[in-house]
C-alpha cells in the first residue's frame, strides 16, 4: 500500500511538517513514529491532545518520556542532511489510513495517526503503552470528541468539540467559584 499524502487533514500534514522539523532540528537522518507523536502532542489545541486528557495520561511525564526517547535516536551534522521517512512511520501512515477507511472518513487525520501510534511496534507504541494508552479508549475517546462527525473534508477539526471552543461552561464555572450562581450578587 502506498500512502498518499494528500490524503491527510491541514491538521495532519501540520503534524508530519512538525515531525520532520523535529527531526530536522535533532540531527536525526530518519523520521520516526517518536517525532510524529511529539508534533501530536505537541499541538496545544490539536484533537490528539484532548483525546488524551479525557483518557487520563499525564501529559507532562509523557512528554518528558518523548524527549528522553528522542534523545537516544542517533544523530548526525551536515549541510545537505536529508531526511526520509523510517520504515516504522511509513507503517504508522498506512495503519492510520486503514483506521480512516474502516471509520468510512474520507481523509486521515490526526486521531488517526494517534491510534496508528499504537498498531506499530516502536518506541512511540511504547511509551503509549506505559503511559495507559490502550487502542479502544482511543477509540472511545475519539467518539466522545469527535461527536459522530465524520471526516469528510480536510478541516474537520475545526468542527470538534466546538461548544467548548466558543463557548463557556456556566455550570462548571459556578462548580469552581469562578462565578456566583445568584443573579446579581457579582459585587457583593
Amino acid at each position: 500500500m502506498v500512502f498518499r499524502m494528500d490524503k491527510l487533514t491541514v491538521k495532519a500534514q501540520e503534524a508530519v511538517q512538525g515531525a520532520h522539523g523535529l527531526a530536522s532540528d535533532a540531527g536525526h537522518r530518519q523520521l520516526a513514529p517518536l517525532h510524529l507523536l511529539k508534533a501530536l502532542v505537541a499541538e496545544p489545541d490539536g484533537i490528539p491532545l484532548a483525546i488524551l486528557e479525557r483518557i487520563g495520561v499525564n501529559l507532562r511525564q509523557l512528554e518528558s518520556q518523548i524527549e528522553a526517547e528522542l534523545q537516544r535516536l542517533p544523530s548526525s551534522t551536515g549541510s545537505n542532511m536529508e531526511i526520509g521517512a523510517g520504515r516504522e512511520l511509513m507503517q504508522v501512515l498506512e495503519a492510520a489510513q486503514t483506521l480512516a477507511d474502516t471509520m468510512r472518513d474520507q481523509f486521515v487525520s490526526t486521531e488517526h495517526l494517534l491510534l496508528g501510534l499504537t498498531k506499530v511496534s516502536d518506541a512511540a507504541q511504547r511509551l503509549l503503552q506505559i503511559n495507559g494508552v490502550q487502542e479502544q479508549d482511543l477509540l472511545t475517546a475519539m467518539q466522545a470528541v469527535r461527536g459522530g462527525h465524520s471526516v469528510t473534508d480536510q478541516n474537520p477539526e475545526e468542527k470538534y468539540q466546538a461548544l467548548e471552543k466558543y463557548g463557556k461552561d456556566l455550570v462548571e464555572l459556578a462548580r469552581k467559584g469562578k462565578i456566583d450562581p445568584v443573579i446579581g450578587r457579582d459585587n457583593e
